[in-house]
């Protein structure tokens, strides 16, 4: 069956299935479906395709209930806006079978990462449950239940987004179950006890928020809360035994705890799981009084690390050292935009910054914002936003809204150990004038074919909590450059192609 598999992805590398979504690598396959990294040759896009897999021998029956799934998974992926959901764009025929076409996030699952590395700190798993719970809230206001929760269902995106996916045996409210009587569906070792105490009982969102638990369990712990040789036996101490003590949870014990009620109905629900694991990551927004006023009060325009530019440029320089250090050291691959390669280790391809000549058109909706303090750049804005002059040269564009803004600016940098400097200081800094100041990655990487360096972070806002990203690279003649967006937190999927567009669109002086 295995040769099977593997013939199959042999040859449907290079399809073009729908006359419009190139199969370029197959990135993951399950029980259902293959997972297919493609390129929709329409709009210019990776995307991801699932192909449906059906098994032989099955009866007509069978069959229709598998396509019935296939199509119900995009239903329910669709009816939930949520930047911790994935997206669903598409369902298309590919020889008689259903195939889904959603987002391409360049990722790891939580499953693979904890078999590669063991256990999670207690932080990073709470941050990692903060967006499922999230995201179960989301499915669960649009009456949609996940039903099959677990670590190799969660995505943990190399741009530090989380995104719960596969909802292939979802089911929505008003809709009629697709199993026998009795049947059980979902991943034994992360059924609820009241699933498997009687076969009769119907699913509900008390059922996910279980498996949210044993996912977080396992995220701390290394192992499964309920650790036996058979299904038999796991399914057995779920519904009746105590399960193993926490050892490794620290603050996001209780949470765990919560969760593992036997009880449904004393389960902890999915708001108090929210807020808890928003304390536990130090991210909880405090409650505003004041709601009409700008969330960048007291900030630098738009958001970001407060302070004045005397600060700032220190910090900028200490980023663009940081990253040529890093990169002599060893070096890193940060995806910008382009064609795919793989990162070492990583499992999962991810786009390539281009490092031709050749830069990407405008995208529908963009114009090129031209400097004018002298430095010769210019850089690909949205349409609608408008430019203000920063302290020191920057340059800032804020989109209607005054929440989201993107900088560029020109800057030196100096110093004999930037490294420690920045982690000494600048960082701490930082920490100190952003309340809610959580690093998601900071990163060498190359543009361009140059030494460059990414920073990405979270930091809360007057109102809400704000993700910032920034690329600090060299031009040809050494000038130092700076790209820097911030957005809300829960719209960063919406306005992080701003960034992208413009760090991979940004004209340089002639000389640079």
């Amino acid at each position: 069956m295995g040769s099977t598999e593997g013939d199959d992805a042999v040859s449907d590398l290079g399809r073009l299935v729908a006359g419009r979504y190139l199969l370029v690598e197959r990135v993951g396959s399950g029980g259902m479906g293959t997972v297919w990294r493609a390129e929709d040759k329409l709009l210019g896009r990776h995307v991801a395709v699932k192909k449906l897999r059906i098994p032989p021998h099955l009866h007509d029956d069978e069959v229709h209930k598998l396509h019935e799934r296939s199509r119900r998974e995009a239903r329910s992926a669709a009816r939930i806006t949520h930047p911790n959901v994935i997206v669903v764009h598409d369902v298309v025929d590919d020889e008689g079978l259903p195939c889904i076409v959603m987002e391409y996030i360049p990722s790891l699952t939580l499953s693979d990462v904890l078999k590669r590395d063991g256990a999670l700190p207690p932080e990073e798993a709470a941050r990692i449950g903060r967006a499922m719970a999230a995201a179960l809230r989301a499915a669960h206001d649009a009456g949609v239940l996940h039903r099959d929760v677990k670590p190799a269902n969660v995505l943990l995106g190399k741009d530090g987004r989380i995104v719960l996916t596969d909802f292939g045996i979802a089911m929505e409210s008003g809709t009629s179950s697709l199993t026998k009587s009795g049947e059980l569906i979902g991943s034994i070792r992360y059924l609820a006890p009241e699933r498997l105490r009687s076969g009769n009982a119907g699913p509900g969102p008390a059922g996910d928020l279980w498996a949210l638990g044993a996912t977080l369990y396992q995220a701390v712990e290394g192992r499964h809360p309920f650790c036996r040789d058979t299904p038999i036996e796991i399914a057995y101490a779920i519904a009746t035994e105590p399960y193993e003590p926490l050892r490794s949870a620290g603050d996001l014990a209780p949470v765990i705890e919560g969760l593992l009620v036997k009880e449904p109905d004393q389960r902890m629900d999915v708001h108090e799981v929210e807020r808890r694991l928003a304390d536990v990551t130090g991210t909880r927004t405090a409650p505003v009084d004041q709601p009409t006023r700008s969330d960048h009060s007291g900030d630098l325009v738009p958001a970001g690390r407060k302070g004045d530019g005397r600060r700032r440029r220190a910090v900028l320089r200490s980023l663009v050292a940081v990253a040529l250090a890093a990169c002599v050291a060893g070096g890193a691959l940060w995806w910008l935009k382009g064609a795919g390669t793989h990162t070492p280790g990583a499992g999962a391809s991810t786009p390539a910054p281009s490092t031709g000549p050749t830069l990407p058109p405008l995208p529908a909706g963009y114009h090129l914002a031209k400097e004018d303090s002298g430095y010769g750049f210019s850089v690909p804005v949205r349409d609608g936003w408008k430019s203000k002059a920063m302290p020191g040269g920057e340059v800032a564009y804020i989109d209607p809204s005054g929440l989201v803004g993107l900088r560029v600016n020109v800057v030196r940098f100096a110093g004999t150990d930037p490294l420690r400097h920045w982690r000494d200081d600048e960082e701490a800094q930082t920490r100190r004038d952003n309340p809610g100041y959580e690093r998601v990655r900071m990163d060498a990487t190359t543009f361009r074919g140059r030494p460059a360096g990414y920073w990405e972070f979270t930091f809360d806002g007057r109102a809400r909590k704000y993700r910032a990203a920034e690329l600090a690279f060299a031009g040809a003649d050494g000038t130092q450059y700076t790209v820097y967006l911030s957005a809300p937190d829960t719209q960063w999927h919406t306005y992080r192609p701003v960034f992208d567009t413009a760090a991979a669109g940004i004209r340089l002086s002639d000389k640079a």
